[in-house]
């Protein structure tokens, strides 16, 4: 269906607001800035101290964490993509209701129909974000499994720095995964101001970004890793 003015130009917005956040947050992310950079970084400093320990319970404890995390967020998204089906069956009630807004604009029933649709594609884009970060955090823990321990290390310790770097290197793309599908829910709660018109829309999606901001670069938790 052909949408308002305001509407396209609200979604561009979000859109292009997202878009440009995650190639903000990824490139600094790659040079080492940030929250995600700092965070990176430790997890190569524990991959080489996993290297020196005789019993690695710890590490497998840690990544069971780390999975059992991203699983929970993957069956979030999927009640989530059920839930916004499950509104769909009341788009007419959920139009109704709108119409008692001063400031919604006015929906009927198709624009409903749409913008929970839309929310339902980013729940979805979620999910294979967290399903994927799942899959590469279990092969993580296979390629722990795989480092030599510290008596073999010594004996071949090239050998021992190449499977700690493939390591970190697969710790760092789950992570990557895994923050993608965090912003992704992030900014599904700024969509949902295209409920309540395109205007409400841009307003909320300036909200996430700045809270987003100042987050991945001036909370008190970067602060501690830089510390």
């Amino acid at each position: 269906m052909p949408l308002a003015a305001a509407d396209t130009v609200a979604v561009v917005l979000f859109l292009g607001a997202w878009t440009l956040y995650n190639f903000l947050v990824e490139r600094q992310a790659r040079a080492g800035n940030g929250l995600s950079g700092a965070m990176n970084v430790q997890r190569g400093v524990w991959m080489r101290a996993m290297l020196s320990r005789d019993l690695r319970m710890i590490d497998t404890a840690i990544m069971a964490g780390l999975q059992q995390g991203t699983a929970f967020f993957a069956s979030a998204c999927i009640f989530a993509i059920g839930g916004c089906f499950a509104l769909l069956g009341s788009a007419e009630r959920i139009s109704a209701i709108a119409a008692d807004l001063p400031f919604s604009g006015g929906l009927d029933k198709p624009l409903v129909e749409l913008k929970l649709f839309g929310l339902v594609v980013i729940f979805c884009y979620a999910f294979f974000k967290f399903g994927w970060s799942y899959r590469l955090f279990n092969y993580c823990s296979i390629l722990i499994g795989a480092v030599p321990m510290r008596d073999e290390a010594a004996a071949d310790m090239a050998a021992a720095e190449r499977a700690v770097e493939r390591t970190i290197i697969l710790n760092q793309i789950a992570g990557r995964h895994f923050n993608s599908g965090l912003r992704a829910i992030f900014f599904s709660v700024a969509y949902l101001g295209w409920l309540l018109g395109p205007l409400v829309l841009i307003a909320s999606t300036a909200f996430v970004v700045a809270i987003l901001l100042n987050r991945q670069f001036r909370s008190p938790a970067l602060k501690i890793l830089r510390a």
